[in-house]
């Protein structure tokens, strides 16, 4: 007894609502992993691979896609109308395959490759240290990289002088060639680079002596990187057309900087707004007055309000980092203010900080007047005062 088919919609895993990309993708998938070429010697898997690709030679046609949505197998097999017996000519899987050698062996009927087309020269990647100013006001520096370049000797050609780069006989120049590979279902055509010439279309006989045949020497260059004001940490420069030279007529590289900044002992930075910690003394911090603030562009002096607190925030508009598009446009300053308590007093200004203390009213400590009876009430009562 023949085994029982199951449904195409179960085999490929989609709704029977699938749309023919949904239909085509699941196949897909399906096919890479049971390939017989990817199980060799796998039974099971090439049942299932036929039984995907029968699935798929159905769903994706929408005539029998609809013979099989109204009677089912038996469209297929004799009965209902059926033709009898199944086949796979009337089913085109080249676009599926080709993606499929492509992936599995470096090439693919629907792509094409050639060593020998325009191609860009390489970036070329370095980095730059920027101190905390030097980001925030702009500067120059220089970088030095190895650079490709056109081997005089050979004028970039790669052979000896007196001798020239012949066409490849295998691939005619073209630097691709054309082979095919066995499907399930029959013949796959495939394009790969040139075996022989490397995908350049030309052999060289008698190497160049100074760049070995490649056309191109190794030279130390510098270049001058202009570093924007405001630019920050991490940040990359583009040079354009600086990098390693293209083959076969395409353009040169470019060349990348990376910016990392240097920190500073003061000043943090976030975006362009920069911060800091200033401190200020007690009386200044109770009475006002004016304190020397450090800047990116230098001491200012900032007025201070009496009772300022401890921790208080000020904002010095635009003594921040200028844009790194637009250098008119400045962040901001923002400094807190910490009052400094000093840790060593003489006895006179102990005395005077008690004697201000008690004008003051403080009530947080009073365990020093508070210790015994001094004629004008005992503790009990001066605690009540103070903490009436």
């Amino acid at each position: 007894m023949a085994e029982q088919k199951r449904d195409y919609y179960e085999v490929l895993g989609v709704d029977k609502t699938a749309d023919e990309a949904a239909i085509k993708k699941a196949y897909r998938t399906l096919a890479k992993k049971y390939h017989p070429d990817m199980n060799p010697g796998d039974a099971e898997a090439e049942k299932k691979f036929k039984e995907a690709s029968e699935a798929y030679a159905v769903l994706s046609d929408p005539e029998k896609r609809r013979q099989y949505d109204q009677f089912g197998h038996a469209a297929f097999d004799g009965g209902m109308g059926g033709d009898g017996g199944f086949d796979f000519s009337g089913t085109d899987f080249s676009d599926i395959f080709g993606d499929i050698f492509g992936d599995f062996f470096g090439g693919g009927r629907s792509r094409s490759y050639s060593s020998n087309s325009p191609m860009k020269g390489n970036t070329l990647y370095t980095s730059v240290k920027v101190s905390f100013e030097e980001a925030v006001f702009g500067c120059e520096k220089t970088v030095e990289l190895t650079v490709k370049e056109p081997c005089k000797t050979c004028n970039g050609t790669g052979a000896r002088p007196g001798t020239s780069p012949e066409i490849c006989s295998k691939c005619g120049g073209k630097g691709q060639v054309v082979f095919t590979q066995q499907s399930f279902f029959g013949t796959v055509r495939n394009v790969q680079p040139c075996p022989d010439c490397k995908g350049t279309g030309k052999i060289i006989r008698e190497k160049c002596p100074d760049c070995r045949g490649t056309g191109f020497v190794a030279m130390q260059k510098r270049y001058a990187v202009k570093i924007n004001a405001g630019i920050d940490n991490g940040q990359v420069i583009l040079m354009p057309g600086l990098g390693d030279p293209g083959v076969n007529g395409g353009p040169r590289g470019d060349v990348k900087v990376e910016v990392s900044v240097g920190r500073h002992p003061i000043f943090q930075r976030q975006d362009m707004n920069i911060y800091s910690t200033v401190p200020m003394s007690f009386a200044v911090a109770a009475l006002g007055g004016e304190i020397m603030v450090d800047t990116v562009d230098g001491k200012v002096i900032y007025e201070v309000k009496p009772g300022t607190q401890t921790d208080t925030k000020v904002r010095l508009k635009g003594k921040g980092v200028p844009s790194w598009r637009n250098p008119e446009f400045r962040g901001d300053h923002y400094v807190t203010l910490v009052v400094q308590v000093p840790s060593r007093l003489k006895p006179e200004a102990k005395e005077l900080l008690r004697q201000f203390d008690a004008e003051c009213g403080n009530t947080l400590n009073v365990s020093a007047d508070v210790g015994g009876d001094d004629g004008k009430g005992d503790s009990k009562s001066r605690k009540k005062k103070f903490f009436k």
